[in-house]
């Protein structure tokens, strides 16, 4: 099956330091303003989620993926409202996608637009993957979101998924609408808000968190297409992806390996190359930052692990295949040294893990 990988979201920090993976903080000031327009009190909010209400007034700071969940968590608590965001109006005036939203808008076609937004993803946050699944004459947008400890709150993922619903018609200027809408959360008692916002049948209970469109929306020409404006605010992300990267050997390292993975197991010479150094160059670095290229490999591994087993649409076959092992025995070797079970256990216990307790 195609599918169109995103591979600036999914890097991972060397294992000695472990960067966490983190939000813009203008995505995070946005989604504040978000809360307060429900009638939160988005400063006390921040405070209670551990975020420095100033440090988002720079355009450069970060936010840890966890401290966001953590942020979606008390509002869903203390608002009461467990369908929070769920409204179709909301994103449109809520979100900021950045320079990345400008680089979709000088795109040829919606297609392309939100191919650039997989590619970018990571300017606005690198725990978000955004997947094409064809499917006919139509195709799934599927999105995911990796390398978090806390358990996701079922509205942060609605409400991301609402996002690129209303970015489609942001960059369209036209009404576009999904075919179908999909979540793997439990159908709510009420579902007349997520009708309401998608304006298209929802089903719960599924594989995966991902929103059907026709190939001919997708097709469909950008009126704000233009080729000049395209490479202006592309050099602009790629300068901000370059120093979000930067100076890390071992996350360019794990960005090719996670995009080569599915077709089996990379060689370090091969990723050195596509480097543009060489193999004991490579080497020599990678040891500079206290790790190695079969450690990286082993964590991209392992991070990817995490995705793919919470989503029921791949067999463990699949999954070890997209994980590069040569045979399913090998991933369950590998499995059970990360987790301490086989992948079927821990498929398992994600799919019944309890949300963690809310306090005030």
């Amino acid at each position: 099956m195609h599918r169109y990988r995103n591979t600036a979201n999914r890097v991972t920090s060397q294992r000695q330091s472990h960067a966490k993976r983190t939000s813009s903080a203008t995505w995070v000031k946005c989604l504040a303003n978000m809360f307060a327009s429900q009638g939160l009190d988005a400063p006390r909010l921040l405070c209670a989620a551990g975020i420095d209400v100033a440090s988002l007034e720079n355009p450069e700071a970060r936010v840890e993926v966890d401290t966001i969940s953590r942020l979606w968590e008390l509002a869903v608590a203390w608002s009461g409202n467990p369908t929070l965001g769920m409204e179709r109006e909301l994103p449109a005036r809520y979100v900021d996608f950045d320079t990345v939203g400008y680089v979709m808008m000088a795109s040829q076609t919606l297609k392309a637009g939100l191919t650039n937004l997989a590619r970018y993803y990571a300017v606005i946050s690198d725990a978000i993957t955004l997947e094409f699944e064809p499917q006919g004459e139509h195709c799934w947008l599927v999105l995911g979101l990796i390398g978090n400890n806390r358990p996701l709150p079922r509205q942060r993922l609605e409400y991301s998924l609402l996002t690129v619903a209303s970015l489609c018609q942001w960059i369209t200027r036209r009404e576009v609408r999904a075919v179908a809408v999909e979540f793997p959360e439990p159908e709510p008692e009420d579902t007349e808000p997520y009708l309401r916002a998608f304006g298209c049948p929802v089903r719960f209970g599924q594989p995966a968190i991902r929103l059907m469109l026709t190939q001919a929306d997708l097709d469909m020409p950008l009126l704000s297409c233009n080729p000049l404006l395209f490479d202006m605010h592309q050099r602009v992300v790629e300068a901000r992806l370059l120093r979000l990267s930067s100076p890390s050997t071992a996350r360019r390292v794990t960005g090719e390996i996670v995009r080569r993975l599915h077709l089996g197991e990379p060689r370090r010479e091969d990723i050195a190359r596509s480097l543009a150094m060489a193999d004991r160059t490579l080497q020599r670095r990678l040891h500079e930052e206290h790790t190695s290229f079969q450690q990286l490999l082993d964590d991209a591994r392992r991070d990817l692990a995490r995705k793919y087993l919470a989503e029921q649409r791949y067999t463990l076959g699949q999954v070890a295949d997209l994980l590069g092992f040569a045979d399913q025995s090998n991933f369950f070797r590998a499995n059970r040294r990360w987790f301490g079970v086989s992948p079927g256990q821990y498929r398992a216990r994600l799919l019944v893990a309890e949300p963690m307790a809310v306090t005030d």
